[in-house]
């Protein structure tokens, strides 16, 4: 770190375990973006730098990608939540090796004593060495059965805490940065509209593991509260339901 309280781009990258490589893309793609110059136009980091740089990394620790990452970061996510959704997955992890170890002595022990260990012993070993996080939904109850609603829950469980950043922070993103292209006057077909709708899209098979009928769920509650699924209570709801029209014209190549 110099005098002035800034990273050059290599010390950063060896003080976070990155590559400058990595830097340097992130710097170009607009997701961390060095805030101070040097008289010799040199990148320079500074603490508010590094804030960022954390939320990416721990954002990233929970599964997400970098796409889902930016969006989050845009807006706005709470960074009080990132560090409460880091420290909790470290305690997780901590309890779930915790469990492992004493199935591991136990296992130990009675091989130690000459005893071949129990069938119990045995699948309580290899329970405590997989498990699923804390997982996190949004109600759809008005627009899917309860079965449906399970296969948007036990998708949302194996995601575990990334769940939240995706269908509570980055979907309504998505969405809000769709109607400001459509309020701009943006055709559907346009290639920015089109990378808008496939992430869309992507987001719901992720969630609905390819079920057509959760998917046409999950744009029902879009279409007929649109408030309440884009965290906008604001949100007008004939503007949405011209938006869902307009994303639906883009996904068949219209214009």
């Amino acid at each position: 770190m110099t005098t002035s309280g800034t990273w050059k781009v290599g010390r950063l990258a060896e003080a976070a375990g990155l590559t400058v490589r990595t830097l340097h893309h992130w710097d170009t793609i607009g997701l961390l973006v060095p805030s101070r110059r040097t008289a010799g136009g040199h990148r320079e980091y500074a603490e508010e730098d590094l804030v960022r740089l954390y939320q990416i990394l721990a954002l990233r620790g929970l599964g997400l990608p970098l796409e889902s990452v930016a969006s989050c970061l845009d807006a706005g996510v709470d960074p009080a939540r990132v560090l409460d959704d880091h420290l909790a997955g470290v305690e997780a992890s901590i309890a779930a090796l915790g469990a492992l170890r004493e199935r591991l002595v136990r296992l130990r022990d009675e091989l130690s004593a000459e005893r071949a260990p129990t069938t119990t012993a045995l699948l309580d070993a290899v329970r405590a060495a997989t498990g699923a996080g804390p997982a996190s939904e949004r109600t759809l109850s008005r627009h899917l059965d309860d079965g449906r609603i399970q296969v948007l829950r036990d998708r949302a469980a194996a995601l575990g805490p990334a769940a939240y950043y995706l269908l509570e922070v980055e979907w309504p993103e998505l969405y809000r940065r769709a109607e400001r292209v459509r309020a701009a006057g943006t055709p559907p077909a346009d290639p920015e509209v089109r990378r808008l709708v496939d992430r869309l899209d992507e987001l719901g098979a992720l969630f609905s593991g390819g079920d057509s009928e959760v998917s046409a769920g999950v744009r029902a509650a879009w279409h007929d509260d649109p408030a309440a699924m884009s965290g906008d209570p604001d949100a007008p709801v004939d503007d949405w339901r011209e938006l869902a029209d307009y994303l639906d014209r883009a996904r068949g190549g219209t214009r």
